[in-house]
């Protein structure tokens, strides 16, 4: 009986094997007459850049393999220490940031005061005012750009030349301007000649800059109407730039940056340009807008620590 039952189990690893053979033998047979692999000539579908991708991941496999047996050879060290951000500056910066109250919104009197008190440079120091405002720069009429004059000025010295006509050109002359010339101002241009911070215009003259534009609109240079730059009363405009017209406009974050006078200047002084800002800030306000459109507001120094605002200017 037991020689029966192995001679029955001996049968069946025989047929099971010439099974297996038979299977493979189907195999090759199919492999050998089936449609060989297409490559395109040329492109994404060649032979030539399929084995190049190929190549590739394999080698970025590689290299990733790499880096995990690097990563896991390497003993993990001490966690860096970070020291807070206050602690990187100077010591004077940070003695002087000790006199703001943390989370405290001031008054304007009291900020521009508090301001003078912390600059902590030896120069004189430009006071700066920076609102946040709840606008869209891309939309038109939410794009804010204005020009204001400053009762006190801003402190700095302004070279204004002017591009105009002969006759327009010695009233400018008279008027306090630096350069104010014609074609030979074109002249100065094409040397690379830049010595002025404003340059004014009369419209029939703008045709003439477009060739400059590259040169002077990265520079902030270029005449713009809403600027007050491009203007048929020349003599006005250049009266204005040096008795401290500023130019405002939002940025591509909707904040406004303006520059309010020194630190010589004495609080009643910036108080009164500061003033004078938020007027124009308020009677820029979009009609479209129907949140908040002055976010935030904060005052500083340069190189200084920056002051909080209340918001009193929606």
């Amino acid at each position: 009986m037991a020689k029966k039952q192995a001679e029955l189990e001996a049968a069946e690893v025989v047929e099971t094997e010439a099974v297996t053979e038979a299977v493979a033998e189907v195999k090759e047979e199919v492999k050998e007459t089936a449609e060989p692999e297409t490559f395109a000539k040329s492109g994404k579908k060649s032979k030539k850049h399929i084995e190049e991708v190929k190549a590739e991941e394999e080698r970025q496999a590689r290299k990733l393999e790499r880096k995990s047996e690097e990563a896991a050879e390497k003993p993990k060290g001490a966690k860096p220490i970070v020291r807070p951000l206050i602690e990187r500056r100077g010591k004077k910066y940070q003695e002087a940031a000790k006199l703001i109250e943390k989370g405290k919104a001031y008054g304007l009197k009291e900020a521009l005061e508090l301001a003078i008190k912390t600059s902590p440079v030896k120069f004189d120091a430009s006071v700066e005012i920076h609102a946040r405002l709840g606008v869209d720069p891309r939309q038109a009429d939410q794009n804010i750009r204005t020009t204001i004059v400053l009762p006190n000025g801003n402190g700095k010295t302004v070279r204004v030349a002017v591009f105009a006509p002969a006759d327009i050109c010695k009233a400018a002359k008279a008027a306090g301007a630096d350069i104010a010339e014609d074609e030979e101002f074109l002249k100065a241009l094409d040397k690379g000649e830049i010595n002025f911070d404003i340059l004014i215009s009369t419209p029939q003259y703008m045709p003439k800059l477009g060739k400059y534009a590259r040169v002077l609109g990265p520079k902030g240079l270029m005449p713009n109407p809403k600027a007050g730059t491009v203007t048929t009363d020349v003599e006005k405009a250049v009266k204005e730039s040096k008795a401290g017209k500023v130019e405002y406009r939002v940025d591509k974050q909707s904040i406004v940056h303006i520059g309010v006078g020194k630190v010589s200047f004495g609080a009643e002084k910036l108080l009164a340009n500061a003033e004078t800002f938020f007027e124009s800030l308020k009677s820029q306000k979009p009609s479209s807008i129907k949140g908040t459109y002055v976010k935030s507001v904060y005052i500083t120094t340069t190189m200084g620590p920056s002051i909080q605002l209340e918001n009193l200017y929606n």
